[in-house]
């Protein structure tokens, strides 16, 4: 049986966990620092997280752990990213899905597992740290940020390891621009256009 005092050091360090994992939550400030000049809107990366989230992560003597697996749901592969925060003896984690296009037409397989990685981690760490993600293009906030943040450069490669790649198709292949509109704004070499009309012709079927 534990005595009293064994009860006491893991209600304090119960507490010392919960007290720096809520100012960790409540100190990180993740901008959204990059631009979607096709679909204009501001987002954030997996990387802007880590960025913003380490120097607080040195203040509290945390650390913070991410992992990948491929895993097969039905008969899809899937990258799942686990995100780990280890601070006072204790840890806690999250888990985020990505998936791989079923069509790998002109792509190569690493930039593609590469590219659902880079996704997967950045929604573990958005539920880890409790950062919202879901703010829609016409709210209040999202015009503050346009106003603030000058766009990127337009003419851009465009190819799958660009970080909204699938973001962009996904967007095309339900109609919601074409790649004439995209040309506009991005050079796509040959290669790439050729991935996106083969993915919008297997959308359709």
């Amino acid at each position: 049986m534990q005595s009293i005092l064994e009860n006491l050091m893991v209600m304090m360090y119960n507490e010392k966990f919960t007290e720096a994992y809520s100012n960790i939550q409540f100190e990180l400030k993740a901008p959204k620092g990059q631009y979607n000049s096709f679909a204009k809107y501001n987002y954030r990366s997996c990387e802007d997280i880590l960025e913003a989230v380490k120097p607080i992560l040195h203040k509290y003597k945390a650390n913070l752990n991410l992992s990948d697996e491929v895993v097969v749901i039905g008969d899809r592969f899937y990258v799942k990213a686990t995100a780990t925060l280890m601070v006072e003896g204790q840890s806690i984690s999250t888990c985020a899905y990505a998936r791989e296009p079923e069509d790998k037409k002109g792509l190569d397989g690493s930039q593609i597992t590469g590219t659902a990685s880079s996704y997967a981690r950045k929604y573990a760490l958005n539920g880890l740290f409790c950062i919202d993600d879901t703010k829609d293009a016409d709210t209040d906030e999202y015009a503050k940020q346009n106003q603030k943040t000058a766009p990127a450069p337009a003419k851009q490669t465009f190819d799958s390891t660009h970080p909204q790649w699938q973001r962009i198709l996904d967007a095309m292949a339900q109609g919601r621009g074409s790649i004439a509109e995209l040309q506009k704004l991005y050079t796509i070499p040959p290669h790439a256009e050729e991935a996106i009309k083969a993915y919008i012709n297997n959308s359709k079927k």
